[in-house]
C-alpha cells in the first residue's frame, strides 16, 4: 500500500468528521496527518514491516500510528468502517464531486434526502437543490457542471498517483533483481501525460526470469495476467496494469521508442520507415524486401536512421513534432540543469512541514542560487496565512537566514490570495516591503468566464505582483479548471510583465501543457517554481521542468533560468 493510498484513508476521515461536525481540534489532527503521510519520503507500509516507530514521525502519535499499521497489515482500518457505517450508503461518493464540501452533503442529504451522484444530478434538475436556503440557481448550476465533470473523468490515474505507484515498483524490481543494468519507465509516464492508462516497463538484464519472478511475486499484486521469458503483465491491487518486458542491449533504442511514442506519433514514424523500404517494430528496422533486422542501442541512432532529429519524449504527442523533426525545427528544450532558482515554497510558518532553515539549505543543496520563501497571505486561513505583523517577523528572520547560511539569495515573499473582487489579500504598502509576490486564486472559483478574467487581470496590473501562481486552480482528476479566457489573461501578461507560473506540484501541473505553448506564444514570462510545502517537494522542479517541455519551452523561455544577479535586474526592470 502506497503513502498516497495510505493518506487517501485519512482523507475520507477528515470528510466524515466534518460531515459530524466533529471537534475542529480533531478534524485538524487528521488531517494534519494526511498531509504528513502523503509527504513524507519513505514508505510506510516497509517501515511498518521493519517494526519501526512511526509516532518518531512529527504529526503522528499513538492513535495515528495504530491506525496506519492497522491498515497496512490488515487492509481495513475499524476507526474509518464505524464512522462510514454513521451515514447512509454512497453519501461518500458525494464528496468525490469537485467543489461539494462536507457540509453541503449533509446539507443535501438531511433536507433533500440526497445520498448518491444519481440522486444529486436529479435534484439539480427539478429545481430542487437551487430552492435551498442559500444555495440559489447559481450554485446549483456549478454542482450540475462539477457532476458533469466526475462524469467525464475516465479511468485512468492522475500521474500523481501513477507516479508512486512506479516508484514502488521499480524499487522493487531493482531490490530483486540485481541483473537489471537499465530500467525504463515508458508510455504515458516518460511522455509526461497527466493521465496515465498503465505502466510499460523496459529493462535489460543478465537475468530476466528473475525480474519476471519478481515482476510476478511482487506485494500488491491482485492478478497475474502473464507470466513468460520476455514479458510479465500483472494487475495490481489499485486497478493499474503493470507490463514488464525484457530485451537485449542492442534492442533497447528501438523498444524505448516503441513503447514510448503514442499511437499518432508511432503511426507516423512507420509511414516514414515505409518510405525508406522499411519496417518499424519494436525490435528495430528491417528491410522490406531483404528481411534484415537492423538494431538500435539508443533511441537517438534509431530517429537519426530515419532521417529525424531526435525527439524528446515530452514532444512525442503525434502533433506536428515529427515533421519539425525531419526540418530540423526541433529547439533545445529547457532542462532542469538550466533552472537558477525557486520562487514558489512554503514553511512551517504557514501550511508547510519543514522550517526555512531546512527548506533553504535543502535549495542550497540543489545547487540552486536563489528562493522565494512565500508563505500565505492572511486570507488562507485554513493554511495559518501570515498577518501583517507575522509578515513582517516572516521577512526578518528570512534576512538573517540569508546572512546565516550565506551562498544563495532569498527573496521575502508571499503567496497572497486574488480575492473575489479582484482585491488583493495585502495592502500596496506592505506589498512594498516584500521582494516577489505570487498571487494566487483561492476560493469563489465557481465564478463565471469574464468575472474570472477581469479578477485575474485586475492582480496582474498591480505592478507589486511579480507572478500570477497556478492560474487554473485545476488539481488533476479532482477539480476542473476555472472559466476565463486564457488568451485574454495570457495577452495581459505579456503587457504587464506578470510572469505565469507552470506549477510543477503533480497534482496541478498548472499551466497545463497547451496553455504553456499559447502563453509562451503570445510573448508572456513564464516560470518554473515548485510550490514546495516539505524539502522532498523541492524536487517537483523536475516535474514543472518536463511540462515546460511539453509546452517546447526553451530556456530564454523561462525567467528562473537567468542567473540571480540578472533575475534581480530583470525584475526590477520589468515593472
Amino acid at each position: 500500500m502506497t503513502n498516497g493510498e495510505i493518506a487517501e484513508r485519512f482523507g475520507t476521515i477528515v470528510s466524515l468528521l466534518q460531515m459530524k461536525d466533529e471537534k475542529s481540534f480533531t478534524v485538524r489532527a487528521y488531517q494534519r496527518a494526511e498531509r504528513t503521510i502523503d509527504r513524507f519520503p519513505r514508505d510506510m507500509d516497509a517501515m511498518v514491516a521493519e517494526g519501526e516507530d512511526l509516532t518518531k514521525i512529527p504529526g503522528v502519535g499513538k492513535a495515528i500510528s495504530d491506525k496506519i499499521t492497522e491498515l497496512v497489515t490488515t487492509g481495513k482500518m475499524s476507526y474509518l468502517e464505524r464512522l462510514e457505517a454513521e451515514f447512509p450508503d454512497g453519501v461518500l461518493d458525494l464528496i468525490d464531486i469537485p467543489g461539494l464540501g462536507p457540509k453541503t452533503v449533509v446539507r443535501l442529504w438531511k433536507e433533500l434526502d440526497v445520498t448518491s451522484v444519481e440522486a444529486l444530478e436529479a435534484a439539480v434538475e427539478d429545481g430542487r437543490v437551487a430552492s435551498l436556503p442559500r444555495m440559489g440557481k447559481k450554485s446549483a448550476e456549478n454542482i450540475g457542471r462539477a457532476i458533469q465533470f466526475a462524469k467525464s473523468r475516465s479511468d485512468r490515474f492522475p500521474i500523481a498517483r501513477a507516479m508512486d505507484i512506479s516508484r514502488r515498483v521499480t524499487a522493487h524490481l531493482r531490490e530483486n533483481c540485481a541483473g537489471i543494468s537499465q530500467l525504463v519507465v515508458c508510455g504515458s509516464i516518460r511522455r509526461f501525460e497527466e493521465t496515465v492508462g498503465d505502466l510499460d516497463l523496459v529493462c535489460v538484464t543478465s537475468d530476466p526470469a528473475a525480474a519476471m519472478d519478481a515482476m510476478a511475486g511482487m506485494d500488491g499484486v491482485a492478478n497475474v495476467l502473464g507470466h513468460g521469458d520476455k514479458k510479465t503483465s500483472v494487475v495490481l491491487d489499485s486497478g493499474l496494469q503493470v507490463d514488464l518486458r525484457v530485451c537485449e542491449p542492442e534492442y533497447i533504442g528501438a523498444m524505448l521508442q516503441y513503447f514510448t511514442g503514442n499511437l499518432h506519433h508511432n503511426v507516423r514514424l512507420r509511414e516514414i520507415a515505409t518510405g525508406l523500404g522499411l519496417s518499424l517494430n519494436e525490435y528495430g528496422l528491417k528491410d522490406l524486401e531483404t528481411g534484415v533486422l537492423e538494431t538500435y542501442p539508443t533511441e537517438e541512432a534509431l530517429y537519426e536512421r530515419l532521417g529525424l532529429q531526435y525527439v524528446p519524449p515530452e514532444l512525442r504527442q503525434g502533433a506536428d513534432e515529427v515533421e519539425r523533426a525531419r526540418d530540423g525545427d526541433i529547439p533545445r528544450l529547457v532542462q532542469l540543469a538550466d533552472i537558477r532558482g525557486d520562487l514558489h515554497t512554503h514553511t512551517d510558518w504557514s501550511d508547510g512541514r519543514d522550517t526555512m532553515a531546512e527548506m533553504i539549505l535543502e535549495a542550497k543543496a540543489w545547487g540552486l542560487e536563489y528562493i522565494a520563501v512565500t508563505d500565505h497571505s492572511v486570507g488562507r486561513g485554513i493554511a495559518n496565512g501570515l498577518s501583517v505583523e507575522r509578515l513582517e517577523s516572516h521577512g526578518r528572520q528570512l534576512k538573517e537566514l540569508e546572512s546565516d547560511i550565506g551562498g544563495i539569495r532569498i527573496l521575502r515573499g508571499t503567496e497572497m490570495d486574488i480575492r473575489a473582487d479582484g482585491t488583493l489579500d495585502y495592502s500596496d504598502e506592505v506589498l512594498d516591503g516584500l521582494d516577489w509576490v505570487v498571487a494566487s486564486v483561492h476560493s469563489a472559483m465557481g465564478q463565471d468566464s469574464a468575472t474570472m478574467t477581469a479578477r485575474i487581470i485586475a492582480a496582474m496590473r498591480n505592478p507589486r505582483v511579480s507572478a500570477i501562481g497556478h492560474l487554473s486552480t485545476r488539481l488533476i482528476g479532482e477539480r476542473r479548471p476555472v472559466d476565463a479566457d486564457y488568451d485574454a489573461i495570457f495577452r495581459a501578461a505579456a503587457d504587464t510583465g506578470t510572469a505565469l507560473e507552470i506549477n510543477g506540484s503533480l497534482e496541478r501541473l498548472d499551466l497545463k501543457d497547451a496553455h504553456v505553448s499559447r502563453a509562451r506564444e503570445l510573448g508572456a514570462a513564464l516560470v518554473v517554481n515548485t510550490d514546495a510545502h516539505t524539502t522532498e517537494g523541492l524536487g517537483n522542479m523536475e516535474y514543472g521542468v518536463s511540462q515546460a517541455r511539453r509546452g517546447w519551452c526553451e530556456k530564454d523561455d523561462i525567467v528562473n533560468c537567468m542567473g540571480a544577479e540578472e533575475f534581480l535586474k530583470w525584475l526590477e526592470n520589468v515593472k
